[in-house]
Parts: C-alpha cells; structure tokens; sequence
C-alpha cells in the first residue's frame, strides 16, 4: 500500500520520456484527455511539435522537450521545463527505449552498448532527476520494464540485459527512498516483450501507467505471456528454456500471428511441447 497520497490524474503533473510512438504516446494522449498537465519528451523534433498540437486541439496542457534521455543536460531541462511550467512533478514515466534482435553473438556492440544506454542509463538518470523534483512533495516514479525483466528471451538477449537490469534498480531504488522517508513511490511496469502485441497494447499500458499514477503498486505484468514468463522462470526455469526456444524458432521464421489471443495460444503450445518434451528427457 502506497505511504503518499497520489492526486487524481486531472490534477497531475506528468512526464513522460520518449512520448512520440507507442506506449509513450498513448499515455499522453490519455493523460491529456483525463485532464493532466503533460510533459512530453523524445529527440525526435517534427513528431513532438505534431503531437504537442494535436494533445492542445483536444484541451490537454502541454510542453514539450526535444531530449536525448541518454544526456543528463537534457533531463534536466525537462525538469525545469516541468517546474517552470506547472511548478511540480507528480509522475514521472521512464519510457524511451530500443531494441535490438538477433543473435548475440552476431549483432554490434556498438549497438549493443547504445541500447544500454538508453534503456537503462536513460532509465537511471531519469530516476535521478525524478527524485530531484519530487523529493519534497512526493510522488511516482514508473519504469517501462518488459516480460523478460526477469526471464530472459532469446534473439533478445542484449534487451533482455537492459531490462534486468531496469527491474534490479528499481527494486533498489523503491528501498532506498523508503529507507530515507522519501515519500515517492516506485512501480515496474512489465508488458510481453514481442513487438506486435506491444504495439497493439499500448493503450493498455497506457492505462496501466495512469492507474499506478494514482494508486502506485509494485510489479504490473501487461499480457498474460508477461506474467506465465515470470513464474515459469521462477518455479520451472528448464520449462522456461524449452518454452523461449520454441518461441525463438517462430520469431526467428515470421510464422505467427501476435495478436493477443493467438499469442497466448501459441505460447501455450510452445509450454505443451516443451513439458513433453521434457518428460521425455527425464
């Protein structure tokens, strides 16, 4: 249960990183529409300035930053931006991020180490800048972590790194501020990490994220494949294994539908095979 009394949405002051296209874009299209005073942050110039007007014609209050979560001088501008602006921070969403499919031992660690530094030191500078701002009023910080934030996945592996690594300092960061009586709350959001869903269910998370704005938990899993991963990994890694493989094998051939449903479906199967297949081994 959250120690800070969270405003209402149409009370709050909310930043949001990498706001541009899916799940960021969705909350602040949310945000605006239930009334909330937005800060919309991305590098990308022509996008922000569109969807800035587009917010504005719907009623919202907005600003927005061109910023490169990767560069602490631009995160702080989004502060002073927000503090300027509206005087106060009461959420503050990490969001922007990358992927990077393929083999590990096949793609760039030029690449590899740009991912990071934006899905996770992007995400552990924003916490820093987030804390600056909201240390005395109190509030939420929300990080976008992913299904395999615990169970790692396959062709994903460098992004599957990030994201550990995004769940380990959150969970520090949540006990540490209680530890100080700061009184900001800290929450994972956790969707199934395939792109198509994602997409699809950007508004979903989008909801997700304005529901724990108010009412801060924990751990939220977005999709049902988010949280199977999780207890498989936990309570049945081998089964995990055979499972990521499975999934691996369609990802790797274009051969299925993610749509939720059939998702779930094939994920459900992928379990089927790999449980058979481990009875057989054993």
């Amino acid at each position: 249960m959250s120690k800070t009394r969270m405003r209402a949405i149409s009370e709050q002051v909310i930043v949001i990183t990498g706001a541009t296209t899916g799940v960021g874009r969705a909350t602040a299209n949310l945000a605006a529409e239930r009334g909330a005073k937005v800060v919309i942050c991305s590098t990308e110039e022509e996008e922000l300035r569109a969807l800035t007007e587009e917010l504005r014609q719907k009623g919202g209050e907005v600003r927005f930053i061109i910023a490169d979560v990767t560069r602490m001088k631009d995160l702080l501008k989004i502060k002073e931006e927000a503090l300027t602006s509206f005087g106060r921070v009461d959420t503050w969403v990490n969001n922007a991020g990358t992927s990077l499919y393929g083999y590990l031992m096949d793609t760039s660690l030029e690449d590899e180490r740009k991912l990071f530094e934006i899905n996770f030191w992007g995400t552990r500078m924003g916490c820093q800048i987030a804390v600056e701002c909201m240390k005395e009023s109190g509030g939420t910080i929300i990080n976008l972590g992913s299904e395999v934030s615990v169970a790692s996945q396959p062709l994903l592996g460098i992004y599957s790194a990030s994201k550990n690594a995004v769940k380990a300092i959150t969970d520090a960061l949540r006990s540490e501020l209680r530890d100080r009586n700061i009184p900001i709350e800290v929450t994972l959001i956790r969707p199934t990490a395939i792109d198509a869903p994602f997409a699809e269910h950007a508004g979903t998370c989008a909801e997700e994220i304005l529901k724990n704005a108010e009412n801060p938990q924990r751990d939220v899993y977005v999709g049902g494949p988010a949280k199977l991963s999780a207890i498989l990994d936990t309570f049945f890694p081998q089964v995990k294994d055979m499972v990521s493989e499975t999934r691996m094998k369609d990802l790797r051939g274009h051969e299925t539908d993610y749509t939720t449903k059939s998702f779930i479906k094939t994920i459900t199967n992928s379990a089927r095979k790999s449980l058979e297949n481990f009875r057989r081994a054993g």
